[in-house]
């Protein structure tokens, strides 16, 4: 009988313990919030403190893109929020820019995601040629990971693209989901089936899975529930939103419930 009860309490720990570690995890993007900061000038809000809080409330990751421009994050936040965090810490970014890899070489981040952004673009709206790019991509890869640094490429839900990336030896890949985003009001089945194809490709290549752009409360539920070995998510503009409503705390909670369920 006691070995009984033995053998099964260990099934549960076991069972507890594999979904503790599959379990999504939540990185806030605090660009927004240095939006706000930099509108005013000044330290209201405060990036640092937002970064602390975030975590505190139990965000397992804080992400941040600064851009040439510095015109919301700037490399100053960067690097001071290195310095105060504990959990892991996202630098997104295009590694064409010198800058920018310097920076990330400086912090070494638990991960860079790398983003073919343009100077100039509002937010990020396409993923790499995974194919036409593949050189490139691999030779800016080796660089970070030779740092140490874990390394995430910026795809559209094409499967071509994401086999293509598994050969230039990225740790993952982050599906953009604006087009998911986009549709699932209209139909969600539909706008969900060229990411699950391109999550399959991801799982029999062994790649890890991200995701972001555009997810939300409404929308976030259904596609962590249809996306195999999905690992991340990095969600800014509407977790900041959604915040000015409930609170950053209740908000940061209400989402992660949508990840884990």
């Amino acid at each position: 009988m006691q070995l009984k009860i033995r053998v099964a309490a260990a099934a549960f720990i076991i069972l507890h313990l594999n979904k503790w570690t599959m379990a999504i995890k939540l990185s806030v993007n605090i660009n927004k919030i240095a939006t706000l900061r930099n509108s005013r000038g000044g330290n209201n809000p405060n990036v640092l403190q937002v970064a602390i809080d975030c975590q505190k409330f139990g965000a397992e990751g804080i992400t941040v893109h600064p851009r040439p421009d510095e015109r919301h994050i700037r490399y100053s936040d960067v690097r001071e929020i290195k310095n105060i965090i504990t959990t892991e810490f996202n630098i997104e970014g295009n590694p064409l820019e010198d800058k920018f890899v310097a920076l990330v070489l400086e912090t070494k981040p638990t991960q860079v995601t790398l983003v073919p952004d343009d100077p100039n673009q509002l937010t990020s709206n396409h993923g790499w040629d995974t194919i036409k790019q593949q050189a490139y991509l691999h030779d800016i890869i080796s660089v970070f990971k030779q740092a140490g640094i874990r390394v995430s490429i910026f795809v559209d839900p094409i499967e071509e693209m994401v086999a293509a990336a598994s050969q230039t030896g990225t740790d993952r890949v982050e599906l953009y989901t604006e087009a998911y985003a986009q549709n699932y009001h209209l139909n969600k089945e539909m706008a969900i089936k060229a990411y699950v194809k391109a999550a399959q490709v991801a799982v029999k290549d062994k790649i890890g899975l991200n995701a972001g752009h555009d997810l939300d409360l409404r929308n976030l539920k259904y596609f962590t529930k249809n996306i195999p070995n999905l690992l991340e998510v990095s969600i800014g503009h509407a977790l900041i939103s959604d915040a000015i409503y409930y609170g950053l705390e209740n908000t940061i909670q209400m989402y992660r419930r949508q990840l884990n369920f």
